[in-house]
């Protein structure tokens, strides 16, 4: 079997990879048989030298191999006929703007495997980038609200070279008394949590967080039973939740009254309560200044996300009054972050750490007859154009009947 590193074409340009020269070495010495070539890139953040150093063949030509492995979503012009592709397509959710592309992959007999939907048989994610969604979300809040107060200038993370250099630069900083709150147990939350740690901010309970002040900068990490609860009164359960949202409402108000600063790092799914609504942040005891919305989901549970933002120009300022953007250091602004492409920032450390997950999880499955299921879960459409029994809800999609 041939597996292709496939160029990253997608604007504003990715400079991530599924494998570093070194993690697709280890790929090479676990499963020997496999051939692997890596196509020409002039962006990605690995040079064609140093994959050539580590003994890989460097092409402008990748249409023999079977399968071709890439981060962000192909343009259609670009797509192989009768290949397999592994790739974020952001399709699953019918994303509106990427209907052409699974059209397209259909009708070109492509065997399509999105990161998103390789998963253990729970449900639950093996790979993707969310931790490091995370390290950089919540760097950069707190960059926003040092420049929000003028007390620090912290560099932007993309003029830094690794996550080492990230930390070098909180440790430079001094925070001012504040309450944080952190959303969410994942991936996304806990490279927040990571964060959070390294600045050796004090964690602290629910109860405490709800009912007192501090001396110093505190944080509490809410889980989805903390900020929701159930319509009927009766106790939830998060499993529950999970599978049914629509018996919930948002629990949120008692943290917002507490909270001045916000980490919004959970999973929202289709149905769920939102956190708080624009009529939420009108309340005189709605005390939120600073939001760093890493899910990042707009007009959707953190009601001051009316945009993402960019990496260019990451911050701006949501005025609760009007319900519009203002100057992010306005007096009347809720001051937001809402990249929506955060890994971006921290490329070497994001692709080294995608490639662990990806050589421990998915590569074994091509060698083992995929005696987990990996493969099968996550196919989302055949070499015969046609969805997959489990991504069969997505035909109407593709008809454009949703």
């Amino acid at each position: 079997m041939k597996f292709g590193i496939i160029k990253e074409r997608k604007n504003p340009p990715d400079r991530r990879v599924v494998f570093s020269p070194e993690k697709l070495q280890e790929f090479k010495k676990q499963f020997p048989q496999a051939e692997i070539v890596v196509e020409s890139s002039d962006i990605r953040v690995f040079s064609d030298e140093a994959y050539k150093n580590a003994g890989f063949e460097v092409t402008n030509d990748i249409s023999d191999c079977d399968v071709l492995l890439g981060v962000k979503e192909v343009p259609v012009d670009n797509l192989i006929p009768n290949k397999k592709y592994f790739f974020f397509s952001h399709t699953i959710k019918k994303q509106p703007y990427n209907r052409k592309l699974l059209k397209a992959m259909l009708a070109k007999n492509i065997e399509m495997f999105d990161h998103e939907t390789i998963v253990k048989e729970n449900g639950a994610r093996l790979i993707g980038f969310g931790r490091y969604a995370g390290l950089v979300g919540a760097y950069n809040g707190f960059r926003a609200l040092g420049l929000r107060e003028g007390l620090f200038n912290l560099p932007k993370v993309e003029t830094l070279p690794d996550l080492d250099a990230v930390k070098a630069e909180l440790d430079k900083i001094k925070l001012p008394n504040i309450k944080i709150l952190l959303t969410g147990t994942g991936k996304v939350a806990k490279g927040a949590k990571e964060i959070l740690d390294h600045l050796q901010i004090k964690e602290v309970s629910d109860a405490l967080y709800l009912t007192s002040e501090f001396t110093e900068p505190v944080y509490c990490m809410a889980d989805v039973m903390e900020y929701a609860k159930r319509k009927d009164g009766k106790v939830g359960n998060k499993y529950e939740f999970y599978k049914d949202p629509t018996g919930y409402e948002s629990n949120f108000m008692p943290y917002a009254k507490e909270t001045d600063f916000l980490m919004a790092g959970h999973f929202y799914g289709d149905g769920a309560p939102y956190l708080f609504t624009r009529e939420d942040a009108k309340h005189p005891d709605f005390r939120i200044k600073y939001v760093a919305d890493i899910s990042c989901d707009i007009d959707g549970p953190v009601a001051t996300t009316i945009r993402s933002s960019t990496i260019a120009d990451p911050i701006y300022g949501y005025n609760p009054e009007t319900e519009s953007e203002v100057d992010f250091k306005d007096d009347k602004a809720i001051t937001v972050m809402a990249v929506d492409n955060l890994p971006c920032e921290l490329p070497k450390d994001a692709s080294e750490g995608f490639g662990d997950m990806f050589l421990e999880h998915v590569i074994p499955a091509f060698y083992n007859e995929d005696k987990d299921g990996i493969l099968a879960r996550a196919k989302m459409t055949t070499n015969t154009g046609t969805l997959t029994e489990r991504y069969a809800y997505l035909q109407d999609y593709v008809d454009g009947k949703e």
